[in-house]
């Protein structure tokens, strides 16, 4: 998925009422940012850490820069949760999810479950409906891809309800899309969220399909590459 607005380079400052950054332009001036996440970001937020914004010339809008990517030291990490569903969709569609292939159509955002949306329904003729919930995974320790990075019952919720489909004789399949080009494996994080870890393995337990992928992650683009092995 290319960007669709040119990268500029900048310098994290500060995140504060959860959607703002402040950051520092190359030429010293210092701007204020959407942060589309809701995330804690935690492990990311470092004074100083390289940032890529983009830039949105658009009066009607409050903030004009919108931030994409910060960087760890050992990995660029997108944190636009706008992202993740058009990426595994296009994952999806050049096969490179090849869990989910042998499907005609995808929906985004699809009613389902109690007053929720699932991110992308996959359909054909003679398949059971399949029902794919994303999620942004930005948190690692080591080489380890871990979610939630903060308590979610939201998440919880969206777990049982990939359940009930599965109990309706659909498919069900939880994606941790990690935005980051250093984790080999995937685990969730009990330490955070530990009622998180327990419901995820409850629903496994009951026929939801968890798979891990991450991203290759550069000024023009973010990619989804490799699977990553899921660690109970």
């Amino acid at each position: 998925m290319k960007f669709d607005k040119p990268i500029l380079k900048a310098t994290f400052l500060k995140r504060y009422k959860r959607f703002f950054v402040d950051a520092q332009l190359p030429d010293g001036i210092t701007v204020t940012a959407h942060c589309p996440n809701t995330g804690s970001m935690k492990g990311l937020l470092v004074e100083g850490a390289d940032m890529y914004l983009t830039h949105h010339n658009d009066p009607k809008r409050k903030l004009q820069y919108t931030t994409e990517v910060i960087f760890t030291p050992t990995s660029p990490v997108g944190i636009n949760t706008s992202r993740p569903n058009k990426l595994v969709a296009e994952a999806i569609t050049n096969g490179t999810i090849a869990e989910l292939q042998g499907y005609e159509t995808i929906k985004p955002e699809v009613k389902y479950g109690t007053n929720s949306r699932i991110d992308l329904l996959l359909t054909a003729p003679n398949k059971p409906d399949c029902y794919v919930e994303v999620k942004n995974t930005t948190m690692a320790e080591g080489h380890t891809a871990m979610f939630p990075d903060a308590v979610t019952e939201r998440g919880r919720k969206h777990l049982n309800e990939l359940a009930e489909m599965v109990k309706q004789g659909h498919r069900a399949v939880m994606v941790f899309l990690t935005q980051r080009m250093d984790c080999t494996t995937f685990t969730p994080a009990d330490n955070i969220d530990p009622a998180y870890g327990e419901t995820l393995r409850h629903v496994l337990n009951a026929g939801v399909e968890a798979i891990c992928y991450d991203c290759t992650i550069n000024e023009k683009e973010i990619t989804t590459r490799n699977k990553l092995e899921i660690k109970l």
